[in-house]
């Protein structure tokens, strides 16, 4: 039943920054563990970053040192701050539950550019 609209996502140049959000509803959101997710043309969907309910946080190697992954219980929120972003990490970002994500349930995601 989770719900989750990301947002943020748009054109920047490398070495750029952006910030994503993600709004979830349809669970008690506090109990799950989220995570970033993101899928370029032509490729599998990888994951990039996740959070678990008591905040310990992971990353993918390619991400790591640029990307901080947080969450706001109050207001039932995931963002992924990504700085020094390289064209590599051009790809649709989504966010989900891990636990969502295995059953293949996805949202729209949002549209990360790194282009000069």
């Amino acid at each position: 039943q989770v719900h989750v609209v990301e947002s943020g996502g748009g054109l920047v140049q490398p070495g750029g920054s952006l910030r994503l959000s993600c709004a979830v509803s349809g669970v008690l959101f506090s109990n799950y563990a989220m995570g970033w997710y993101r899928q370029a043309p032509g490729k599998q969907r990888e994951m990039v970053a996740t959070i678990t309910s008591g905040s310990v946080t992971n990353y993918a190697d390619s991400v790591k040192g640029r990307f901080t992954i947080s969450r706001d219980n109050a207001k039932n929120t995931v963002s992924l701050q990504m700085n020094s972003l390289n064209p590599e990490d051009t790809a649709v970002y989504y966010c989900n539950a891990p636990s969502i994500a295995r059953s293949g349930s996805w949202g729209q995601g949002t549209q990360v550019t790194v282009s000069s």
